[in-house]
């Protein structure tokens, strides 16, 4: 009896077998090789908020706002590590007592970014996912959309947005709005309504999402770069990057979560969350 037919089983499942590490494990096919990509989520967080002093503390539902945000970055499937990076003592017992991995970084970071390229920056990350630590609706599959993203096409940065229906919420100054280029690359984000509608055309409002994709070597670029005055007038960390020349990919996912900035969103969260 011929061994055609188990050779040619064989080598199916072998085929098989290495599509399904490329799927899982994010194996690229470089021209020059193989590489592994590690991915890594850093949820910056600290105590002293302007508008909501100890936010990441705050209860909603029996839980503080920083596990909310944990838990759903845990339900990432493409992550290989979740850390609440922090320079308060008090941030940090909470978020160990339930588990979380903690890093602490200097009190002197001048952002979040600042402080999320600190704790990778002695860490093997190629793509790091920044998830603002006042999203506490996020999901799993929304941090995977952005690991996603850089498997597609090179990419220096991206970021999400979702469809923004509410009129409220699109004159609100703490709602950032985002307009977006055919291709699907950021052309700039406010925190007016925008665009400005001088007729009916059917062009959609996107509201930004807190949750920013980078590659390494674009994280140590950003967190070099100067801060821009379209940044410092909006009070926007990511017109840096656009005001220097670089573009940011915006994918468009379905939310409706709420972002913390103020304690009125704080009681929306708990009204929704209970």
């Amino acid at each position: 009896m011929s061994n055609e037919p188990i050779t040619q089983i064989r080598n199916i499942l072998q085929e098989f077998w290495v599509f399904e590490q490329s799927r899982l494990f994010g194996i690229w096919k470089l021209e020059f090789g193989v590489y592994l990509m590690k991915r890594v989520v850093v949820i910056p967080a600290r105590y002293a908020s302007t508008r909501l002093p100890a936010k990441p503390l705050a209860d909603i539902a029996g839980k503080p706002l920083i596990q909310w945000v944990y838990d759903g970055a845990c339900s990432s499937t493409l992550k290989d590590e979740v850390i609440i990076a922090t320079d308060d003592e008090r941030i940090r017992a909470v978020a160990q007592s339930f588990g979380a991995t903690v890093a602490m970084t200097s009190p002197d970071c001048p952002s979040g970014t600042d402080r999320v390229y600190e704790v990778i920056a002695g860490r093997d990350a190629d793509v790091i996912v920044n998830v603002q630590g006042d999203e506490p609706q996020i999901r799993g599959d929304m941090i995977d959309t952005l690991f996603a993203a850089f498997d597609n096409e090179p990419l220096e940065m991206a970021t999400l947005c979702c469809p923004l229906d509410d009129e409220d919420e699109c004159m609100n100054p703490n709602v950032v709005k985002v307009v977006l280029d055919r291709n699907g690359f950021g052309l700039y984000f406010s925190r007016s309504p925008i665009p400005f509608f001088r007729r009916p055309t059917g062009m959609p409002v996107y509201k930004h999402i807190g949750i920013y994709g980078y590659s390494r070597s674009f994280l140590e670029t950003f967190v070099k770069l100067p801060a821009g005055r379209l940044e410092e007038t909006e009070s926007l960390e990511q017109l840096r990057a656009l005001e220097a020349g670089h573009r940011i990919k915006v994918l468009v996912v379905d939310y409706d979560g709420v972002s913390i900035d103020t304690p009125e969103d704080l009681e929306r969260a708990r009204a929704r969350l209970r």
